[in-house]
């Protein structure tokens, strides 16, 4: 590996990566510039900016991320009904190809040898973050402090934080280390603390968007949610933009307890982890979403599409957002929303989402005539089902005539 003069660093001032700003000054002698993306996650940024200013650095980008992180990243996602071992809706697997992207843009603006991460060794996000920056600039220098350093733990963290004079802002101590936690637009997330036992509950404060379903308003609240081409355009009516679609989306599920998720997975990696998830706007589109293609996509077409995304949603989740076969099965799936367009009534009521009505003027491939119960005037000859099932049934009764045992 080549000498390092300038490295871009992926910086949130957390407790990690302020660490990881002067062990960076201190190790390698280099020049840091430090990049905070916005994608949502509610924090002040600025802070961040006095962090770094304060450490010594004189590129600092902030940069405001959320339309481009619903619109290009949420949004294709969501398009395929994408879940994680029937669960995970990847609230951190689909921000980390943006992160990777703008590094290595600004490490080009900057004339930089080498970016680096506050991943740790043991988690998703290591291969996530060098996978795509690796796929958008393959002679890149990445360092990933947690495969080199002995500062292991979080307490190891702490101290060297005290002994070198790094604030850090302990969010959700608690009397011991605060939780992991990652957060944007489509969710946050918790890990470590007690939830490394898996039988042990997560504390009801620990949540910060959703109220638990039994504080949940008594009244049910109803949902209008318009589609265009498979994305999102307008909410009771109301257009908005990417970005201002999900917010809203948190707001409302988080007030009626939508989107808990407690979950033991499989890392990419290869050990089992815990960790908690709050999604209320991510559950809401999952479903609503489901529910506007159910008219609007052919049976078969439906089906491929359910049968695809276990694994386009592995490739998103093990950091392959940026590789060939997800490029392609992406361009797959928007062909298959080009008719999804109308809209879908959900109900929200103490952490459920239900449909309860869809339409599209346009697009809906749902006949009326053909599904009546009812005198349908010969829009269906019902004779015709007995050849189809004879046709289909013929391979099992010509296994079942010669499997028989004879008598």
């Amino acid at each position: 590996m080549s000498e390092v003069n300038k490295v871009v660093l992926a910086y949130s001032g957390g407790l990690d990566t302020s660490v990881i700003l002067k062990w960076l000054q201190d190790t390698y002698q280099a020049e840091v510039v430090t990049f905070t993306a916005d994608l949502g996650q509610g924090d002040e940024l600025e802070p961040a900016r006095a962090k770094a200013k304060a450490a010594g650095v004189k590129e600092i980008y902030i940069d405001d991320l959320r339309e481009e992180f619903v619109r290009d990243f949420v949004f294709p996602m969501f398009r395929a009904n994408t879940v994680y071992e029937g669960e995970y809706l990847l609230g951190t697997s689909i921000a980390r190809p943006l992160i990777s992207k703008r590094l290595i843009e600004i490490a080009k603006e900057t004339n930089a040898d080498a970016i680096a991460h506050g991943a740790t060794g043991k988690g998703n996000d290591q291969v996530r973050f060098e996978l795509g920056a690796y796929a958008l600039n393959p002679d890149i220098q990445i360092i990933a402090p947690w495969r080199e350093w002995d500062l292991l733990s979080r307490e190891k963290l702490m101290a060297y934080a005290e002994k070198h004079g790094i604030p850090v802002e302990m969010k959700h101590k608690q009397g011991g280390s605060p939780y992991s936690m990652d957060a944007n637009l489509l969710h946050i997330s918790y890990e470590g603390r007690h939830l490394e036992d898996p039988a042990a509950e997560a504390e009801e404060s620990m949540w910060l968007w959703t109220v638990s379903p039994e504080a949940a308003p008594n009244e049910a609240e109803y949902l209008d949610i318009e589609y265009k081409q498979g994305d999102i355009v307008a909410l009771n009516g109301k257009a908005m933009k990417a970005h201002e679609i999900l917010a809203e989306l948190n707001r409302v599920g988080g007030k009626h307890g939508i989107g808990r998720l407690d979950l033991v997975e499989n890392r990419y990696v290869g050990m089992k982890a815990r960790g908690c998830y709050e999604t209320p706007g991510g559950t809401i589109m999952l479903k609503a979403h489901r529910a506007i293609e159910s008219i609007t996509l052919d049976r078969e077409v439906a089906h491929l599409k359910d049968e695809l995304m276990p694994r386009y949603a592995s490739l998103i989740y093990n950091g392959y957002w940026w590789s060939p076969e997800r490029v392609a099965l992406q361009t797959m799936i928007d062909h298959t929303q080009v008719h999804v367009n109308g809209w879908a009534r959900v109900k929200l009521y103490k952490g459920s989402v239900s449909v309860v009505s869809r339409d599209s003027k346009t697009d809906s491939l749902f006949d009326p005539d053909i599904a009546t119960f009812e005198e349908d005037d010969g829009a269906y000859d019902h004779q015709d089902a007995a050849g189809f099932i004879k046709l289909n049934a013929l391979r099992m009764r010509i296994a079942a005539k010669f499997r028989t045992p004879k008598k």
